[in-house]
């Protein structure tokens, strides 16, 4: 297919969630660069963050071929508050099924939106199943986008096809995931929900999940955002052992970056408490290697109690921080920080809000990112060469623990012991001391700094020409390419 005069449309359809939007509007970046046309659909309340992203492209590339298309969210009809179009505007925990569910409902507008665009390929995220039928009625491929590591996706497979936690005698006792690379033991109070409850809430989101796993059997096949020579075997195990088409084409955020001063505009809650060149500006007066960075997702919450432990374990650690937190907060919270920030002037900061993360992991003087294991922010990490001390919180973020310390061994583990969705799970000041100790001081820190730096050159190799991502990006672009011919000879 010649693509200068007749380049390939492909439809970009992101779940509405931060942590899904950015990597695929990044995503449709890279294509475009590639000669692609791209279009990105999403809602009217998510339209200024794709557009704001979108601009900075056209800083990059001359050839800025993106195209913005919104259908409605059926907020009222699904049964949730009008204006309720992000994860991020969830009322309450309690709607967070009833969320998914409307998405649902995206279905017919969003086949409507196909019969009027006629692209040649759709990319929706994981959280669409219905998308797979979508594309299919109207004979177009439609690939999955999984935001997460293929370790991940294969722990998760191997957990529901083996059931492995139904064998041991207590929620405590660690068992072995069968059958996965790399003799990987968990225990049952370290799993997700639907592994453990039978809740109705539960039965909703493990009816989601068969849904989105059927999808992807019946796809055209599913890309990734990492690199073969970060988790190489489990690359090998999602394609030849679980029979998966896939394309791996990250770290996607190294192709699209962008000036400092540019940065706020990708971020939807870019509000923040301090100005970032005071931040930089901060950092450089501290010596390599010897700050902390505590950043724990959009969503995450912790009770006082536990902000207090983070406080005491920091300041018994002794060694220079960043510490993330919420913007709004109540008024103990707010107390226990101020008193805190006062105590730690000139050794720490607490950013309120937003915070330029990728700025922050690329300086010199960031030693250590502490990290709810949340796939963008650990595979960013592994991108500027940061080790990392997990926190996991929610969804699969023990399986990207697993893939930290035990696999890659470029991380220590707090000691979370339970999964509990949004809230985090309790850690004593004294875990928190001795991580950040060990991560930051003597031999053991030292060769885990020295197998992040290398994974961060095996990056960057893997998105330049020739690259392992690099080379699959235009391998999947060609095979595209040539099912469309056919599909327009077969027309013919």
């Amino acid at each position: 297919m010649d693509s200068q005069s007749n380049p390939l449309h492909i439809i970009f359809f992101p779940f509405m969630d931060h942590g899904h939007m950015i990597p695929t509007i990044n995503m449709a970046k890279l294509f475009v660069s590639k000669g692609v046309k791209a279009t990105i659909v999403t809602t009217p309340l998510n339209k200024p963050m794709v557009s704001n992203a979108i601009e900075q492209s056209k800083i990059q590339y001359s050839n800025n071929n993106i195209d913005i298309q919104t259908i409605k969210f059926p907020c009222v009809e699904g049964g949730l508050p009008e204006g309720c179009e992000n994860v991020a505007a969830i009322p309450s925990p309690s709607l967070v099924p009833t969320f998914f569910n409307a998405t649902k409902l995206l279905q017919k507008p969003f086949e409507e939106l196909l019969l009027q665009q006629k692209p040649d390929c759709i990319i929706a995220d994981m959280f669409f199943p219905w998308a797979t039928d979508s594309a299919e009625k109207f004979g177009i491929p439609r690939i999955v986008f999984h935001g997460t590591s293929f370790f991940s996706l294969c722990a998760g497979q191997c957990m529901k096809q083996y059931e492995p936690h139904k064998n041991v005698s207590s929620d405590t006792e660690l068992f072995e995931i069968p059958n996965l690379p790399g003799n990987i033991k968990l225990t049952r109070l370290q799993l997700p929900r639907i592994f453990t409850e039978d809740d109705h809430i539960t039965k909703n989101i493990t009816k989601l999940f068969a849904e989105i796993r059927e999808s992807e059997v019946k796809s055209y096949g599913v890309i990734v955002n990492s690199f073969y020579e970060l988790e190489s075997v489990y690359v090998d195990y999602y394609r030849e052992v679980l029979r998966t088409k896939e394309w791996h084409i990250g770290p996607i955020s190294i192709h699209n970056r962008i000036k400092e001063e540019e940065l706020t505009s990708y971020s939807r809650g870019k509000e923040t408490s301090i100005d970032k060149h005071y931040c930089l500006k901060w950092l450089d007066t501290k010596k390599n290697n010897s700050v902390v960075y505590l950043c724990f997702g959009r969503t995450t919450s912790f009770r006082n109690s536990q902000l207090r432990e983070i406080a005491m374990g920091l300041e018994a650690a002794e060694h220079n921080f960043i510490w993330v937190v919420k913007k709004k907060n109540g008024d103990g919270e707010k107390c226990i920080l101020e008193r805190f920030e006062r105590r730690m002037k000139g050794k720490g900061l607490i950013i309120r809000g937003w915070s330029p993360q990728r700025l922050i992991l690329e300086h010199k003087a960031i030693g250590a990112f502490v990290t709810h294991c949340g796939w963008n922010s650990t595979i960013e990490a592994v991108t500027v060469g940061v080790p990392m001390i997990t926190w996991p919180v929610g969804a699969e973020k023990f399986y990207n623990e697993k893939l930290v310390t035990d696999v890659l061994k470029i991380g220590v583990a707090v000691g979370v012991k339970k999964w509990v969705g949004v809230v985090g799970d309790s850690v004593k000041w004294s875990a928190v001391e001795k991580a950040v100790k060990r991560i930051m001081e003597g031999e053991e820190a030292e060769e885990m700094r020295k197998k992040v730096k290398l994974l961060a050159q095996m990056a960057k190799k893997a998105v330049e020409e020739g690259g392992s991502s690099s080379s699959q990006l235009n391998a999947f672009i060609e095979e595209l390419g040539l099912v469309c011919n056919q599909q327009c000879i077969s027309k013919e």
